[in-house]
């Protein structure tokens, strides 16, 4: 073997192994979201309560009442022994002559007032009852009507007035005093729209009257 064939042998460079190519690990596969909880239900709406039927003798009693004066009454409450009527003040006369000579109240317990100056109105109530009927021994007919709330009274001289029931039920005619100087309401046709409990030189607005102040206080 020539020189030049042994150098070029030792000259030549070891080819590098050529390694196996490694395979990448496939891919985890994403994780599965969990399924979204449905909301939770509502529990069922609990029907409302039905309310009571009313006592069928008081019922009748608003019954006959608005039957007759239509537009110009509404039931405020049928209860056991007591029946409240709202009234047109033009119809309270009316009504009340109707509770006497057809439904047999024959008096009246007491009248009472409450002041409504929000509504610009005073509301006078009488409470009807009956000697002479047994079967409406402890019925109770409350009658409500308003009058106009003048903001700077002048009783008796303003549009605060109602009718009187005083030809109708005779046991009226102190509380309707009462009421016009408590409250400064005048009632047209009462024999005697005096004071009753106030001086008559009273100057001060009615001292029921909800912007009613004691002076000094």
């Amino acid at each position: 073997m020539s020189s030049e064939e042994t150098s070029e042998k030792k000259t030549e460079e070891p080819k590098a192994e050529e390694k196996p190519a490694t395979e990448k690990p496939a891919a985890k596969p994403a994780a599965e979201k969990p399924a979204a909880k449905p909301p939770p239900k509502k529990p069922a709406a609990k029907p409302a309560p039905k309310e009571p039927e009313p006592p069928a003798f008081e019922k009748s009693i608003a019954d006959k009442i608005t039957e007759k004066f239509g537009e110009n009454t509404s039931v405020s409450f049928v209860k056991p022994d007591r029946v409240g009527i709202k009234v047109n003040r033009d119809s309270i006369h009316q009504v009340a002559e109707f509770a006497r000579d057809v439904l047999n109240y024959d008096h009246v317990d007491s009248v009472a007032g409450v002041d409504y100056p929000a509504d610009k109105e005073i509301e006078v109530v009488y409470h009807l009852g009956s000697y002479t009927d047994s079967s409406l021994d402890r019925q109770v007919l409350e009658l409500a009507t308003r009058a106009q709330r003048e903001e700077e009274p002048l009783p008796g001289r303003d549009s605060t007035k109602l009718p009187s029931l005083r030809d109708i039920f005779y046991s009226v005619e102190f509380h309707e005093r009462e009421v016009f100087e408590m409250l400064g309401v005048y009632f047209e046709g009462h024999p005697d729209n005096r004071r009753l409990l106030l001086p008559e030189d009273w100057a001060d607005l009615p001292p029921l009257r909800k912007d009613f102040r004691n002076k000094g206080r």
